[in-house]
C-alpha cells in the first residue's frame, strides 16, 4: 500500500468532505518522497504532530505518521521557527504526515465521542454539539442510573486522571453528552439539551460558574487524553484490516 492508497482508505471512512468547516487541512498534510510508489510497511499513531512525534515515528521504523491534531490549519503558514523545526524533523526521516481532525471528532465508529460513549455503552447514541455547522459529538442514555464519579471510573483509563470533576447536577445520572478536546463551551449546548452530564476534555475557570448555575455535572477529561481514544481505533481497524504494522506514540502533555 502507497501513501496515496493509505490515504484514500483513511478517507473511505473519515470522509473529511463531509466536513468543509473543518480549519484543518485533513488529509495528507507532509507527503513522503515516492506517494504513489513507496510501499507502507508500518504506521505511527499520535494525538499531535510534534517534532517528538515524528522523530519517534522514524525510531520506530514507520513511514507515516497519522495523527488528530495536524501543522496546517486555515491559510497556510510560513515554514520558520517551531514550525520549521517540526516540518524539517518528518522531511530529512522521509516520514509523511496524515491528520484528521473533526472528521475523527465525528466518526460513528473510530471516532473520538463514539469511542468514549463506548466505554460507557450508552444506548441511543445520536449527534450532539454543533460546530461551524458540524455535529461533532454524541448524547446517550446510560444503560442504568450512575454518579459522576462511577462515570469518570469507566471513561478514564486506569493510569488516566480526569483534570476536574465537578458534581453540580442530579446525583443520579442517566443522560450524557461528550465533547473530546477543548470543548468546554459547549457545556451551554448540553445545558440546554437538558442532558444530566456533560464530559469533555479541557474546562477552563469561565466556564464554572456556569455549569454550577446551570446545574450541570461535568467530567473534564483531559484534552490528550480524551483523543488519544480516535486514533488508537483508527490504528486497529488499519492493522485488522490492511495487516499493517502500527505503533502509538503516547506524548501526555497533562493538559
Amino acid at each position: 500500500m502507497t501513501l496515496s492508497e493509505l490515504d484514500s482508505y483513511f478517507n473511505s471512512f473519515l470522509h473529511r468532505e463531509n466536513f468543509p468547516g473543518d480549519p484543518s487541512r485533513n488529509g495528507i498534510q507532509i507527503q513522503n518522497s515516492a506517494p504513489d510508489e513507496k510501499q507502507i510497511t508500518k504506521v505511527a499513531f499520535a494525538v499531535d504532530a510534534c517534532t517528538a512525534a515524528a522523530e519517534a515515528a522514524a525510531a520506530h521504523g514507520a513511514q507515516v505518521l497519522f495523527v488528530h491534531h495536524g501543522l496546517f490549519w486555515g491559510d497556510c503558514s510560513v515554514i520558520t521557527g517551531v514550525h520549521y523545526k517540526r516540518i524539517a524533523a518528518f522531511l530529512k526521516n522521509d516520514v509523511a504526515l496524515c491528520a484528521y481532525h473533526i472528521p475523527l471528532d465525528a466518526n460513528e465508529k473510530v471516532g473520538n465521542n463514539a469511542g468514549l460513549a463506548e466505554r460507557l455503552g450508552l444506548r441511543k447514541v445520536e449527534p450532539f454539539g454543533e460546530w461551524r455547522g458540524m455535529n461533532i459529538g454524541v448524547k446517550g442514555v446510560l444503560s442504568r442510573p450512575e454518579t459522576l464519579e462511577e462515570l469518570a471510573g469507566r471513561v478514564m483509563l486506569p493510569d488516566e486522571k480526569p483534570l476536574a470533576v465537578l458534581g453540580f447536577g442530579v446525583k443520579e445520572i442517566r443522560t450524557v453528552g461528550i465533547i473530546s478536546g477543548g470543548a468546554g463551551e459547549d457545556v451551554v449546548q448540553a445545558a440546554a439539551a437538558g442532558l444530566d452530564a456533560f464530559i469533555t476534555g479541557a474546562f477552563e475557570h469561565e466556564q464554572y460558574h456556569y455549569a454550577e448555575e446551570a446545574g450541570i455535572n461535568v467530567l473534564a477529561g483531559g484534552h490528550y487524553q480524551t483523543e488519544t481514544v480516535g486514533v488508537n481505533l483508527v490504528r486497529a481497524k488499519l492493522e485488522k484490516e490492511k495487516h499493517i504494522a502500527t505503533v502509538f506514540i503516547d506524548i501526555p502533555t497533562g493538559l
